[in-house]
């Protein structure tokens, strides 16, 4: 008979979690020697499982074929990704490298690409493409095209250091061989002149002098024929007169392409000068006999430094 007040039916307290009382709170009985093993190999895979889990992806090795492609077709490291390229030809000491670059790349970061292919160093290259490359412009400003020729003129460090010391001892045999030729007052040509003397009527010479041109003309001295000669300088017409006994030529100051001179040996106050009025030495007009204040004078204002007014 049920208790007095209890609802007919009910079950004593802990009745219905009686099963899962027993089944947690019994104690768990020996495993054997295979399910022992069983359960261990169990749990070691996993354990695998969950590491695995937890590990990042694997790096791309730094030799994978995408990388090296990038390489090979001229890219610049992480600068390529996203840009447009441009096919070029880069040719220097005739040999072409075909790489691809980006159009938006300067002439700078174009030099350094090269200084990485050819060794050049930027400083030494000459980089021209329907002119010279500007360093601060893009290719795209240029207006480069796919399949272009860029052209690349420079030695490297060592080759400079090649060429530059035989070089150099040549200069210095030719500046050795130049010290060692005669004056020009002892060579033959000049010295049948000079052999008559200096002029009675030539003008007198200030020596350690400098002067403004006089304005008269400059007398009294000798040509190569050994006649007369005098030179007015013709300023407001911007000539030189060269006259003698049986003309004057009136030079345009322009026309004449330099102005030689040489103190005369043993009378230094005095020069021998010439005018160059071609373009070989053939040209020259020798005057003998101008005093030496005026030669200064003479040759900035013939060739156009300055002039005297």
């Amino acid at each position: 008979m049920a208790a007095a007040g209890d609802p007919d039916g009910m079950e004593e307290p802990g009745m219905d979690t009686e099963a899962d009382t027993v089944a947690t709170e019994a104690p768990a009985r020996p495993l054997n020697c295979v399910e022992a093993e069983a359960a261990a190999g169990a749990a070691a895979e996993d354990s695998g499982a969950a590491r695995g889990s937890l590990q990042p992806a694997p790096a791309q090795p730094p030799g994978n074929p995408a990388a090296q492609a990038s390489v090979s077709n001229g890219e610049d490291a992480g600068g390529g990704a996203g840009r447009e390229l441009v096919d070029l030809k880069i040719i220097w000491n005739k040999t072409k490298h075909d790489v691809k670059f980006p159009l938006d790349s300067t002439g700078s970061e174009l030099k350094q690409k090269i200084h990485s292919i050819t060794g050049l160093p930027p400083a030494m290259q000459k980089v021209m493409y329907k002119g010279l490359v500007p360093e601060d412009k893009t290719l795209r400003e240029i207006k480069v095209t796919s399949g272009a020729k860029i052209m690349v003129v420079g030695s490297t460090i060592n080759d400079v250091l090649a060429v530059n010391t035989p070089k150099d001892a040549a200069q210095q045999d030719a500046k050795a061989e130049e010290n060692k030729k005669e004056p020009l007052c002892r060579q033959k040509q000049h010295r049948k002149v000079l052999d008559k003397g200096k002029p009675e009527d030539v003008m007198p010479s200030v020596k350690g002098a400098q002067e403004r041109l006089p304005t008269v003309p400059l007398s009294g001295m000798y040509n190569k024929s050994g006649g007369k000669v005098r030179l007015t300088f013709k300023l407001e017409q911007d000539q030189l007169w060269i006259g003698t006994k049986e003309r004057t030529e009136k030079l345009p100051m322009g026309s004449i392409k330099n102005v030689v001179s040489e103190p005369i040996e043993g009378h230094e106050d005095y020069h021998m000068m010439a005018f160059q009025l071609g373009p070989t030495e053939a040209s020259y007009y020798w005057v003998y006999w101008v005093p030496t204040q005026y030669v200064d004078a003479i040759k900035d204002t013939v060739l156009g430094k300055w002039q005297y007014f």
